[in-house]
């Protein structure tokens, strides 16, 4: 699917983290790929109302939950750095999408990491 917001669709998503060689780019690329699905998700679902964003990150959130044991494998882990570097980009995707209301905790509230 191709993404429609244009804001989105021109983002690098963990940049931040590439950019870092404590964090392998190729475990980075499965999380950048889930914040891609994240915005696919939104875009097709269109949700109405944060409830709705919030079952849509909380899902993309335990996606990341899963990706932790990449990390641990590739020598890595998802610590205070990476945690909020994720955490930031959660942000700007519910912000694309007009819900600036979003609370920041609740978007990854069901992070283990």
């Amino acid at each position: 699917m191709s993404l429609t917001n244009q804001q989105v669709a021109g983002h690098t998503f963990l940049e931040r983290m590439y950019r870092d060689d404590y964090y392998p780019d190729h475990v980075v690329d499965k999380g950048a790929a889930i914040l891609m699905r994240l915005c696919e998700r939104i875009e097709a679902a269109k949700p109405s109302d944060l409830a709705a964003l919030y079952v849509l990150t909380h899902a993309a959130t335990r996606e990341f939950n899963a990706l932790e044991a990449d990390f641990d494998a590739a020598g890595s882990e998802i610590e205070t750095v990476a945690r909020e570097m994720i955490g930031k980009e959660f942000w700007f995707v519910a912000k694309s999408y007009g819900f600036t209301d979003a609370d920041h905790e609740e978007l990854i509230a069901e992070r283990d990491w």
